[in-house]
């Protein structure tokens, strides 16, 4: 199946939007774990940071990042009219 170029844009700006919450998902996950020594030095709400994010930051990040995917590709669905119905 040939895909139009309405298709192609479609993905495109998918695969941009994964790859965008996918780097952020990295720097939450590996680069804060990685810095967490130095990052300790710094409070937040009372707590090491590195402490904070690894207890309650970093999944707070993670629901997030959930949220604006469903809430960005439901628009972007509509937009290209490949929403399912509502059943």
């Amino acid at each position: 199946m040939e895909l139009s170029e309405k298709h192609r844009e479609y993905w495109r700006r998918n695969i941009s939007l994964t790859a965008v919450l996918l780097a952020v998902w990295f720097v939450v996950t590996f680069v804060l774990g990685y810095f967490a020594i130095p990052l300790s030095e710094f409070n937040f709400l009372g707590f090491p940071f590195s402490f904070y994010m690894a207890a309650q930051g970093s999944l707070i990040i993670y629901v997030i990042l959930i949220w604006l995917y469903a809430r960005r590709m439901g628009r972007l669905d509509r937009e290209y009219d490949v929403a399912e119905g509502e059943e």
